[in-house]
Order: C-alpha cells, then structure tokens, then sequence
C-alpha cells in the first residue's frame, strides 16, 4: 500500500466515522419536559441537521402537542412522523408546525424524519 493509498483509507475511515456521529449520536443527549399552557403540555423541538431537544419528557393521559421548527432545508428535514401516533406531517423551511396527540400509556416512542435517518424520542411517564 503506497502512502497515498493509506492516507485515502484513513480519511476514508473517518468520514465514515464522522458521518455515523453526527446523524445516530450528536444532540440525542438533550432532554426537555413539556411545559403547560392551556391544559396542553407544549414543546418547541427545533429541527437542524437533528432535533433539538431530541428528546422530551410527557405525562400519560393529557394532552401532547410538539411544534417543530425546522430551520434546515435538506430533503431528509422536510417530514416528521410519530408511527405509534399515526402521525406524518410536511415541514415547510422556515416556519413551525404542530402535531398534537395524546399519550395514553407509559413508555418511549420515537420520531423520526421520513427516511428514518434523524431521531428523537417522547419519553411518556405517569402524572
């Protein structure tokens, strides 16, 4: 292997390992609990490369609404979908969309963009 071969690999290995942090580890560490506003437990998650918080904390058997903001234009930012919710919604740039639900059992339920590619979780516990 000539010096240019080993140099194109370890960059290669790199990349490859850059590429798995920023879209399966980086900002899944934030964690935000619904704030109340008209009986609703409310939480803005900013979309951006991720979503920030990438997780968020909710009670079981009240009312859940999620608005994200998504600043970022790539095609993978542009829907969110909540499976065990049945919700998919179409993020416009720029502006916040809501999804409203409620949760009524205990447990951890993810959300993702529509390729599946960035990941968040709602956290749902007792009252």
């Amino acid at each position: 292997m000539t010096l240019v071969e080993g140099t194109v690999l370890a960059a290669s290995v790199v990349a490859i390992g850059w590429i798995n942090w920023y879209f399966f580890v980086a900002g899944r560490q934030v964690t935000a609990a619904a704030t109340e506003a008209s009986g609703l437990q409310e939480v803005l998650i900013r979309v951006d490369g991720g979503y920030s918080p990438a997780a968020v904390q909710v009670e079981a058997g009240r009312p859940v609404r999620l608005s994200f903001e998504r600043a970022d234009s790539s095609g993978c930012s542009e829907e969110v979908v909540l499976p065990h919710f049945g919700i998919r919604r179409f993020l416009p740039t720029g502006a916040v969309t809501s999804v409203q639900f409620t949760p009524d059992q205990t447990g951890t339920y993810e959300f993702t963009c529509g390729m599946g590619m960035l990941r968040g979780r709602i956290v749902v516990g007792r009252g």
